[in-house]
């Protein structure tokens, strides 16, 4: 009689088995799938900042895979499940740092959701030949549910975002975080099936061809791929050169109520921009063409408040340029996160309101229920923030400067409408005092440091409390500050306007991923359909 192949997403159970020596040896067996899943996830929240060990997500990888392969899809949802919380938990720690250990512990579970359907799905696609590829995809789609819902989506923890210091960063000017991403991820697969098939091959004293050809072109081709991208990364000016100076003033104090003295962050700022003024005459220091403060670098509202906006005029006079400053501003019965463009001579001339808001810090959805539960919550975001509709590109002493703001970072859309809209440099504003000195701000620089090579732009990061930076289009970053200092840093810096193939392809190649990802998904399915029929004839 001729064996067939287990169905696709069943257990294969057509494999010899070693009988355990005891029942303590079965129960160890039975459980380390689970612990290889878990302790696999935390080694990929190791690979990210601010640690710098980015080549840790490829034995990550591998060890998922190890965990995955041949199982049915309800233990694959499962092992997902806790690869996601081992990653997840550690990552997003600093979502807890001022509002409990609840929200961290909610956001964590509910984001590990996405891991286990992939791990699923991933279990499902196992048997397929060249299975690392479809794998990869379908890790890929889950990083594109997870950037779109719930409540707008959360992106952060993409395996691009920790990838900054690694081989495969010059992957995100092909396009953009997806195909950065879903190389690694490819690459990690196929290191598991690598070895996999070199096992078999020392075991057997046979080599099966077509799986030791998909392993090595799962690893080949993404680092072959890197190699050959190199040639987009640039730092070279193509429209010149602008001298640029990040502000960052600090605060009264760290955490949720770092703006509670009125006016105190506004006058840290305004203090060292005219420190640094100072230095300018004194020839200590270039003088800048523009200055770039934080996100909510003015605590009260300069529109509203004429002491506010003699404050910022003052300082836009001492230093001479324009300046970018961050604020909350209510207008027309809407409270808006904004940049305005302060010139030294007309005052603002011109509004950036932030378009991606983040849920539960700036707005709060599901308010009723969520007053229900603990009316603390609520308090703590007593008025939604509105949205923003349009791209913000500053002109500033003749460069164009898009805008994006904390948060906005992450999302892949967010940065790329500034970049299409004219932009020849970015700026990150951002205020991480909220979140002291947790890891969140060097997670957050890395995302900066991808966006600069995903389009070829400088990018510049004014932070609050820090840390403040200054990235070149290359990834590079060449000046930042220490956190919960004031500090100013002043560089000359090229303008770019050429557009990399991520930055005119858009979100096309997550699209065409998402769908290789379905495609090996339905391949998978029917494949599985036809094994039990004919098992069942």
């Amino acid at each position: 009689m001729t064996a067939t192949a287990p169905p696709v997403g069943e257990p294969d159970r057509t494999q010899p088995r070693n009988t355990p020596a005891s029942p303590a040896a079965a129960r160890l067996l039975r459980f380390l799938p689970a612990a290889v899943a878990a302790l696999c996830g935390v080694l990929l929240y190791v690979s990210f900042p601010p640690r710098t060990l980015w080549w840790l997500a490829l034995p990550a990888f591998a060890g998922l895979g190890w965990a995955l392969r041949g199982r049915g899809w309800k233990a694959g949802l499962g092992l997902g499940y806790l690869f996601g919380l081992g990653f997840l938990l550690p990552l997003l720690v600093w979502t807890g740092v001022e509002v409990g250990p609840g929200p961290w512990l909610a956001l964590a579970a509910i984001e590990a959701v996405f891991v286990a359907l992939v791990g699923a799905g991933v279990a499902v696609v196992s048997r397929l030949p060249g299975w690392p590829l479809w794998a990869a995809a379908l890790w890929t789609a889950g990083e594109a549910a997870r950037a779109r819902v719930p409540f707008e989506g959360f992106p952060w923890g993409k395996i691009a975002f920790g990838q900054a210091d690694g081989l495969f960063l010059p992957l995100a000017a092909v396009g953009g975080t997806p195909v950065l991403g879903f190389a690694v991820v490819l690459c990690g697969f196929g290191l598991h099936e690598a070895v996999r098939a070199a096992v078999r091959a020392r075991r057997t004293g046979r080599i099966r061809r077509s799986a030791a050809a998909a392993a090595l072109l799962s690893v080949a081709v993404p680092v072959l791929g890197a190699l050959a991208a190199r040639p987009l990364v640039s730092a070279e000016a193509e429209d010149g050169t602008a001298t640029v100076a990040v502000i960052q003033g600090n605060v009264p104090r760290a955490g949720l109520d770092f703006n509670a003295q009125r006016r105190a962050v506004l006058d840290y700022h305004a203090r060292e921009t005219e420190r640094l003024a100072a230095e300018v005459e004194a020839g200590k220091a270039d003088r800048p063409d523009f200055v770039l403060w934080p996100e909510n670098s003015s605590d009260i509202d300069p529109f509203a408040n004429a002491d506010a906006r003699a404050v910022i005029d003052r300082a836009a006079r001492a230093i001479g340029a324009p300046i970018s400053v961050g604020g909350v501003v209510e207008r027309d019965g809407k409270l808006l996160n904004e940049q305005i463009l302060w010139d030294p001579a007309k005052g603002p001339v011109d509004t950036y309101d932030k378009r991606q808001i983040q849920p539960f810090g700036e707005y709060l959805p599901l308010r009723s229920l969520i007053g229900a539960i603990n009316d603390e919550w609520t308090s703590m975001v007593s008025q939604d923030f509105s949205r923003g509709t349009e791209p913000g590109v500053f002109t500033m002493a003749g460069a164009e400067v898009g805008l994006v703001t904390c948060y906005e970072a992450a999302f892949d859309w967010a940065v790329r409408s500034e970049v299409t809209d004219g932009a020849q440099l970015i700026s990150v504003p951002s205020n991480n005092a909220t979140f002291d000195r947790s890891e969140m701000t060097y997670q957050q620089l890395a995302m900066s440091r991808v966006r600069a090579v995903e389009h070829s732009r400088t990018v510049t990061v004014p932070v609050t409390s820090g840390v403040s930076a200054i990235i070149m289009p290359d990834g590079r970053t060449t000046q930042k500050t220490g956190m919960f200092v004031a500090d100013s840093l002043v560089q000359e810096v090229p303008l770019r306007s050429s557009q990399t193939p991520a930055t005119r392809l858009g979100v096309a190649p997550e699209i065409v991923l998402v769908l290789v990802a379905a495609g090996g998904l339905g391949w998978a399915v029917a494949a599985g359909v036809r094994g039990r029929r004919a098992g069942g004839v």
